[in-house]
């Protein structure tokens, strides 16, 4: 899959390492018939074309309730992706951990407005919060721990469900895509991120439990959209943290692709220790380890959610 990448087990059992000069991202299977992760062959996705114009926004919720299946990552990496290819993107962090602000270098702890601003009252302008990243076409909505109050505030709140629905109404215009990133549990903020989207992108570990966990989280996008969102659609489900030596992963792989069909998409991530590196850089994979099999998969991921999920693609 990874072209001259290999896999060793030397120091990290799941370190990737490319090969020196050789330029990962120039490898492209999409259309080539090869049998790709999930065991079927490669879809055919057409280069994202370029724009002329930008919005509204499609509005991409990334959610799980299971934590630790690389929602935040695949958050930032996709953004980022996205964002090469010429897409204004906003990124929203729904979850009080502020994790996806954290791994984009941003102070959060220090912020005095934040996503709660723009959800409890009294609110104030998305334009006050909304922050520049340290990559082209890529920004923030951040948030800190002040959200964790938000959910029971919100609870005698007319139409509550629809804060954030409210809060990024006034620049949908602006971008081609929103990706929210929703904390891990299906609680009043999920839902406010289900209520304005147009469609769910699921991460999910290759892992048994996770593969549990997805029965309950399709329900209630389907609640979600028969109450408040008629247009939400499953846009997706991304395997991550995929390893293709072990039995169970490939078990697991396996019976998503046969319980979700086309709903998965191609592009699968493995595990590498460069998410954590970037991490701690507060940058994205794309362009801390630009020629790395992480940064390869997430541009494929975002030609797939271009040709795929995004409006006017």
């Amino acid at each position: 899959m990874f072209g001259d990448a290999i896999v060793t087990s030397a120091g990290d059992q799941y370190s990737i390492q490319v090969s020196p000069g050789h330029d990962a991202d120039e490898v492209d299977h999409h259309g080539t018939g090869e049998i790709g992760p999930t065991g079927r062959p490669y879809r055919e996705v057409p280069d994202p074309r370029p724009l002329d114009r930008h919005g509204p926004a499609t509005v991409i919720a990334v959610c799980n309730q299971k934590g630790g299946v690389g929602k935040t990552t695949s958050t930032i990496n996709l953004g980022a992706a996205l964002a090469e290819y010429g897409r204004r993107v906003l990124l929203v962090d729904l979850d009080p951990q502020g994790a996806l602000s954290a791994g984009l270098g941003v102070p959060h702890h220090e912020l005095e407005q934040t996503v709660y601003n723009l959800l409890v009252p009294p609110q104030v302008a998305t334009d006050e919060v909304l922050m520049r990243t340290r990559v082209d076409g890529l920004d923030l909505l951040p948030s800190n721990i002040d959200l964790s109050a938000a959910e029971i505030q919100l609870v005698t709140e007319v139409g509550r469900e629809q804060s954030l629905a409210r809060a990024l109404h006034p620049v949908l215009d602006r971008y081609d895509v929103v990706l929210i990133d929703c904390q891990p549990s299906l609680g009043l903020l999920t839902v406010n991120a289900l209520a304005c989207a147009d469609t769910v992108l699921i991460p999910m570990e290759c892992e048994y439990f996770s593969l549990r966990g997805l029965a309950l989280l399709t329900d209630t996008i389907n609640k979600v959209r028969d109450r408040l969102n008629p247009r939400l659609d499953l846009g997706g489900i991304l395997v991550t943290m995929f390893d293709a030596r072990t039995l169970h992963s490939r078990e697991v792989m396996a019976r998503v692709v046969e319980v979700f069909g086309d709903a998965v998409y191609d592009t699968v991530i493995s595990r590498t220790v460069r998410f954590p590196e970037t991490s701690v850089a507060g940058e994205p994979i794309t362009s801390w380890a630009p020629r790395s099999a992480g940064a390869k998969a997430y541009r494929a991921l975002a030609r797939e959610v271009i040709a795929r999920n995004v409006k006017g693609a």
